[in-house]
């Protein structure tokens, strides 16, 4: 078994090893970051300045292009649906979505859902 000693001994030992590393490691990436600076052009000024809309027009990167969207299909217009269904006290129902209490009360009473529908208009 090790005592403290031995472990910060090694401790010391390994963050001498990580600070070579770290400075080998380090100079390297700075040549390739210079290189890939030269490449492409990019000076620390734009390194300096902030990433906006016309930061990035002044960045000598192409700025984002927005592409025009279709457009979109002719929506309908939002009409009232025609009722279909019209309840004795002048209730009415266009068929669509849940049956309403007032129809539902009326059928569970024994009467036909047809009893109330609406007579449609003769077409022209």
């Amino acid at each position: 078994m090790t005592n403290l000693i031995d472990i910060q001994g090694q401790i010391e030992k390994l963050q001498k090893q990580a600070a070579d590393i770290k400075s080998k490691e380090f100079s390297a990436t700075v040549r390739d970051i210079q290189a890939k600076m030269q490449a492409f052009g990019i000076t620390v000024k734009d390194l300096q300045t902030r990433k906006t809309a016309k930061g990035a027009a002044n960045s000598g990167r192409p700025a984002k292009v927005k592409v025009a969207k279709a457009p979109k299909a002719a929506r309908k217009s939002s009409q009232p649906v025609a009722a279909k269904f019209r309840g004795p006290n002048g209730e009415t129902w266009s068929g669509r979505g849940l049956t309403p209490k007032w129809l539902a009360s009326l059928v569970a009473q024994g009467q036909s859902k047809e009893s109330f529908a609406v007579a449609s208009a003769a077409a022209p």
